[in-house]
């Protein structure tokens, strides 16, 4: 959930929810489905209070903060009615009339349905700590700040329909869809944008849905059945299992979907993300890296690395890579991720690999445990060559045939973290 920006507006002193006492069980529901949009995530800041905003977010016109989504009546939502409350998630107008921008994913909530809404109303009325905080105004510059071009944005990309069942798919596949393309939102991160940051696709019907695309430094990941970059390879449980734990036999979560595993699927019933893995699975393949179905063959790689002093990628391998990911290059998943077939390390655009590897992951934290192997940073340790030159034996090695890495695309990495 993302209200930036400025909800917040002047009013009666009273909040709207006042006089209504509350329904425990639509704040329980609401609490479930503000944890499956993990709201979370973008409305608190770093060592912030939960959902008092102030998060930075990067757009293509300037840095804007996510806004109090507390029910604090004088900087927060409390003083939004339930018709006022969703208008703003699935229309992008805050209480005040002005429109949101649309870093606020609310072309994917306008799918949420009333029942839906209303439960999430109540839990951020009632279940949610208010916290005064003022809003924090954006860095966009005049005349780009002007909001009144947003009501033609909405009225070329906004579809306002509240999802309907497809007929023909059964319920399990229906709810899927309805968790990622409503309020999973996983298109505003995984579908390409087109020239006026909107999202090229918000469903299957569009080819372009969820093929991968890159967010604020990272390349977020093909979800569609894609052999090489996608989920092609992935069952319904090693999907399911991702969601869950961060982790599976393919790959290592990172960047953004770290804090997703953290604070939102993890908390998910196993029924939804069982949903949500059946309709990812039947997403036909697109993108891709142009190479033929990967085929895991290590013999080159391990000659290679036996004899590494004519290779500088497979000496700096050697040295820092080795005795995690193996020299097999399967790591020790899930604990540790593997490297031969992963599909982030055989994407055409390298931005996660060279990200990750200056900046290490975040924490992975599962059911209150820290996992016990993060990725460490190697911003302090290698030069841009020396990460251009290990990523590229990665993308070469194992038969992952991807393309190389130069220190040029580094260095626009590194100086951007």
């Amino acid at each position: 959930m993302g209200f930036a920006l400025s909800l917040a507006s002047g009013g009666p002193a009273t909040t709207a929810h006042a006089a209504t006492a509350p329904d425990q069980a639509l704040v329980s529901r609401g609490a479930y489905l503000a944890k499956a949009g993990d709201c979370i995530a973008c409305h608190s800041a770093q060592r912030g209070e939960p959902f008092a905003g102030g998060l930075p977010m990067t757009t293509p016109v300037g840095r804007i903060y996510s806004t109090n989504i507390t029910p604090d009546p004088d900087t927060g939502i409390g003083r939004y009615t339930q018709e006022e409350f969703i208008r703003a998630m699935r229309e992008g107008i805050a209480r005040d009339g002005h429109n949101l921008y649309p870093a606020m994913p609310y072309p994917s909530y306008a799918k949420v349905n009333d029942g839906d809404m209303q439960a999430l109303y109540a839990y951020f009325m009632h279940g949610v700590e208010p916290v005064n905080r003022e809003n924090q105004k954006s860095e966009i510059r005049w005349p780009l700040s002007i909001r009144w071009p947003l009501k033609v944005w909405n009225f070329m990309f906004l579809d306002k329909g509240v999802y309907q069942d497809k007929p023909g798919k059964d319920a399990e596949w229906n709810r899927g869809a309805y968790l990622v393309q409503g309020l999973g939102h996983c298109g505003s991160c995984h579908t390409p944008r087109g020239v006026a940051f909107q999202e090229k696709a918000l469903d299957e019907g569009g080819s372009t849905f969820l093929s991968g695309a890159l967010i604020e430094g990272w390349f977020a990941s093909n979800l569609t059945g894609e052999h090489n970059v996608g989920l092609g390879r992935w069952s319904g449980p090693e999907l399911v299992s991702f969601l869950k734990t961060g982790a599976n036999r393919h790959a290592t979560a990172f960047g953004s979907m770290t804090e997703v595993v953290n604070n939102s699927t993890q908390a998910m019933t196993d029924t939804d993300l069982g949903a949500m893995a059946a309709y990812l699975k039947t997403l036909p393949a697109q993108g891709g890296n142009g190479a033929p179905p990967y085929a895991y063959d290590a013999q080159k790689t391990k000659v290679s690395l036996s004899r590494p002093a004519g290779n500088a990628g497979a000496r700096i391998y050697t040295t820092h890579c080795l005795q995690c990911h193996g020299a097999d290059g399967r790591g020790f998943a899930p604990m540790l991720a593997p490297l031969a077939g992963n599909p982030n390390v055989l994407e055409r655009n390298p931005s996660s690999l060279i990200n990750v590897t200056l900046n290490g992951t975040g924490d992975l934290v599962v059911r209150g445990i820290p996992a016990a192997y993060p990725m460490p940073k190697y911003a302090a340790v290698l030069s841009n060559r020396d990460i251009a030159d290990v990523l590229t034996f990665i993308r070469a090695g194992w038969n992952n045939s991807a393309g190389a890495v130069s220190p040029k695309e580094v260095a626009k990495l590194r100086g951007g973290s």
